[in-house]
C-alpha cells in the first residue's frame, strides 16, 4: 500500500528500542509538527472545504497523539525535552515546489505530507513488532493504522484537488526522491534518524 522505494533498516528499530526516552520525546514533536502542517495548508487554502474538513480531523488527531506520546513519557519518569530539527523532514521539503501555480504547489505539500505519513507508518509497524513493552506494541500499532489513514487521505486530496496534473508521476518523483534521503538515515534512536 505504501510502495516505499527502501525499507528502514531493521537495525533502527534496535537502536529505538535501546534508547526509548531519545524515541518517545522525537516521537511527540513530530505529532505536533504533523497537527502544525495540516493547519499551515489549511491557512492557504481555506476556501477548499473537503480540504479544511479533513485536514482539521488529521490535526487534531496528530495533537491527541501528541499528547498521547507525552503521556507515555511522563509514565516513565521523563520531561518531554527540547524539540530538535528534522533533517530528514527538511530535505523533503527542499524537494516540494516553491514555484509553479498554486495546484502544483497544493499538490507537492498534499504529498510531501503522505510521504512521511507513509514513513511514518512503515517505522511504527516495526516499533509494533519489536517493542519490549506489550502496551508500547499496541500503542504503536495502534498508530500505524492512524498513519496509513493520514497517507491515503493526503493522496486523495492531492488527486482531488491536482486539476490536470498527474499526481501519480509526480507521487512516483516523490518516492524516488525520498528513498535517496532515507538511505542516509537509520542510524539514530529518533523517528526519522
Amino acid at each position: 500500500m505504501l510502495h516505499l522505494q527502501l525499507p528502514t533498516d531493521p537495525r533502527w528499530a534496535a537502536l529505538a528500542k535501546e534508547d526509548l526516552r531519545t524515541l518517545l520525546i522525537d516521537h511527540a514533536w513530530c505529532e505536533h509538527k504533523a497537527a502544525s502542517n495540516a493547519m499551515s495548508i489549511i491557512v492557504r487554502n481555506p476556501g477548499l472545504t473537503d480540504l479544511v474538513q479533513e485536514l482539521t480531523r488529521i490535526a487534531e488527531e496528530e495533537m491527541s497523539h501528541f499528547g498521547m506520546v507525552v503521556q507515555r513519557i511522563r509514565e516513565r519518569g521523563w520531561a518531554l525535552g527540547p524539540e530538535r530539527k528534522d533533517s530528514y523532514v527538511n530535505e523533503l521539503l527542499d524537494f516540494v515546489r516553491k514555484d509553479g501555480s498554486p495546484e502544483e504547489r497544493l499538490v507537492d505539500r498534499l504529498l510531501f505530507s503522505a510521504m512521511i505519513e507513509a514513513r511514518s507508518c512503515e517505522r511504527f509497524k516495526m516499533l509494533s513488532g519489536s517493542a519490549e513493552d506489550l502496551e508500547l506494541r499496541e500503542f504503536y500499532r495502534d498508530l500505524m493504522e492512524s498513519e496509513a489513514g493520514h497517507y491515503a487521505t493526503f493522496i486523495g486530496l492531492a488527486r482531488k484537488y491536482g486539476g490536470r496534473q498527474d499526481v501519480d508521476a509526480r507521487w512516483q518523483a516523490f518516492l524516488a526522491f525520498e528513498a535517496g534521503v532515507v538511505a542516509r538515515y537509520g542510524t539514530r534512536p529518533e523517528m526519522h534518524g
